[in-house]
């Protein structure tokens, strides 16, 4: 797991570790010293008990073997009209920006931190810009979905209008997502979002109606993480955005809610389970190296369709964080010189398979 660790040996050649908000790379002899430098700034042994904070998500997102995000699909049933479902959703896709899908790493994405146990606690304070006529119940207050957050003091949300913000917290095993994250004067305020408590036993979704998408499932759980790509390989499945989900009322597990409103008969709802077909040879598609990764993830562990968006989209992570911390942007040099907007050129939205609904829903779960 991400952050510093409490002992440090010498067969180690560097160490990393956050202090005041900054990630530093320090020579293991002088860390285990108790005195770094960080630029002009000395740090002495209190280091051990400073902020330790990661701004990525960690390696194949935060969720456990058993939950949706990590199941695989390569040898799944078949959905009685997978033709007609895969039909609507390659419509969609042919029908925005020349037919190629979204990449949403600079916008429309999620920053992600990964707070230490010392990371200070603030009450998030709700904005009622959805208008509701009450204070929902456990949203406020102990042991609120909004209270006792860890954010980093200088945390950054992701770009866009939805603002999201992904919190983890390996030391307690929980995660918070907020939907239009911002700080105001001093104070953070979120429109909507929501806690997993016991995140590695989860089955990858917010219950009581929270949550940041519109589905209620894990943000965090299906969004390309920068160390995904930067492993070569991309370990759990993906969330998929499109046009025209489902409507609303057609919901299938483990989507817990829809803002869908496609009543056609090859309608997709909220929560379908979509794979690239297990017979086509990525590796043989002119796709970018990024494609292809999420080509072969779609192949083993599929896509679940999370949300309604402008155009059919995958969710990267945002390099809001890392950028806000370093100045530098760490999906480029992971791009390759291709700009967002062709990551996903080629992709083979018509060859993809749907999954009867409620696919791997355990028996006896409403």
């Amino acid at each position: 797991m991400p952050g510093f660790p409490r002992r440090l040996t010498a067969a180690l050649a560097t160490a990393t570790l956050a202090v005041a908000g900054l990630v530093v790379t320090v020579d293991a002899a002088a860390a285990s010293s108790g005195s770094v430098v960080a630029g002009k700034r000395s740090v002495g042994r209190a280091v051990g008990a400073t902020l330790s904070t990661d701004r990525t998500s960690p390696l194949g997102s935060p969720f456990g073997a058993s939950s949706v995000w990590k199941q695989q699909v390569r040898t799944a049933p078949l959905h009685a009209n997978s033709a007609g479902m895969v039909a609507n959703v390659a419509s969609q896709a042919a029908k925005y920006y020349g037919g190629i899908a979204a990449f949403n790493a600079y916008r429309y994405s999620t920053s992600v931190y990964t707070v230490g146990p010392q990371t200070p606690r603030v009450d998030v304070r709700w904005e009622n810009c959805q208008r509701k006529n009450h204070t929902p119940a456990g949203l406020l207050g102990a042991g609120g979905q909004f209270s006792q957050v860890p954010v980093p003091a200088d945390a950054v949300p992701a770009a866009g209008t939805d603002g999201e913000l992904t919190i983890y917290s390996p030391a307690t095993d929980q995660l918070w997502e907020f939907w239009q994250a911002k700080r105001v004067n001093g104070s953070w305020q979120a429109c909507w979002g929501g806690r997993i408590d016991a995140v590695s036993q989860n089955p990858g979704y917010f219950a009581g109606g929270f949550g940041a998408s519109a589905s209620g499932m894990a943000v965090v759980g299906g969004t390309i993480g920068i160390k995904d790509v930067q492993s070569g390989s991309i370990e759990h499945a993906l969330a998929l955005a499109i046009p025209a989900p489902g409507n609303w009322d057609k919901v299938s597990w483990p989507a817990q809610r829809s803002d869908g409103f496609d009543k056609s008969p090859n309608a997709v709802p909220e929560g379908t389970r979509l794979r690239l077909d297990p017979t086509v040879d990525v590796d043989r598609l002119k796709l970018t190296p990024i494609a292809k990764m999420v080509a072969k993830a779609a192949q083993k562990y599929g896509f679940i369709v999370t949300d309604k968006a402008g155009c059919v989209a995958v969710t990267a992570e945002s390099p809001a964080a890392v950028i806000a911390a370093t100045g530098k942007d760490p999906w480029k040099p992971l791009m390759g010189g291709v700009p967002d907007y062709k990551i996903m050129e080629g992709f083979p939205w018509d060859r993809l398979q749907a999954l009867p609904a409620h696919h791997g829903k355990p028996a006896g779960l409403r």
